[in-house]
């Protein structure tokens, strides 16, 4: 395996010189890595992965994403390595809700100048969820609307699938579904790194889990998942 996401010293400090968000942070997670990070509230969880995301930027340090240091890059490189390499599935989907499911996976495939459908309606099928390709967000359920955004964070095949607290707005039954399918896909290949305040659910099925608290890594472990 080779190192996929490296930080390097990495601190963040808000506006009026607040620190605590992440402080001297450095970690590699490698290829094909099921890495969940945990903390409280407020402990810098988010922070790591939008800074991985390339949506916030460190105060000092360095984050590499595919070897590539996105600091070094503009702002329209930026976004082009972000649709290029990195998926990121948030908590409260984020679906147009003007636009059909298979329509909200599309966007990021038309975006990189790719509108068929056929990689959309494939991933839909894959996720158990082809029957509502022409429904809209409102008349989805919250399982069906994260497999949507899952979909839609996978249509240009990233190299790095970012999710933060996917299960979060969900009940209990949707959140393992969602996470069965997490697991799947990480079994498939996909590298992914996680942020779950849920230890039951990392456990079960995250190799690595990374506990952050107060910006600091306080815990890193591997295990064996079954």
């Amino acid at each position: 395996m080779k190192d996929l996401v490296r930080l390097t010293d990495v601190t963040k400090v808000y506006r009026g010189g607040i620190t605590g968000a992440l402080n001297g942070v450095s970690l590699t997670v490698e290829s094909g890595e099921f890495t969940a990070i945990m903390g409280p509230s407020g402990s810098g969880k988010s922070t790591l992965l939008n800074l991985v995301a390339g949506l916030d930027e460190p105060s000092s340090g360095s984050v590499a994403v595919c070897g590539t240091d996105l600091g070094s890059l503009g702002e329209a490189r930026l976004a082009r390595f972000r649709r290029d390499h990195i998926g990121f599935v948030f908590q409260f989907f984020h679906l147009l809700p003007n636009l059909t499911a298979l329509e909200n996976v599309l966007i990021p495939a038309q975006l990189r100048g790719n509108g068929s459908t056929a990689r959309a309606a494939e991933l839909l099928e894959r996720l158990g969820i082809e029957e509502v390709a022409d429904r809209y967000p409102s008349r989805l359920s919250g399982g069906e609307q994260q497999r949507v955004a899952i979909a839609r964070a996978l249509v240009n095949r990233p190299t790095l699938l970012l999710a933060d607290e996917p299960t979060g707005a969900l009940d209990t039954r949707s959140g393992e579904q969602v996470m069965d399918l997490l697991g799947r896909l990480h079994r498939d290949g996909q590298t992914i790194l996680l942020v779950t305040h849920d230890a039951r659910l990392a456990a079960r099925h995250a190799a690595r889990v990374i506990s952050v608290m107060d910006g600091e890594v306080v815990d890193d472990s591997r295990r064996q998942v079954a």
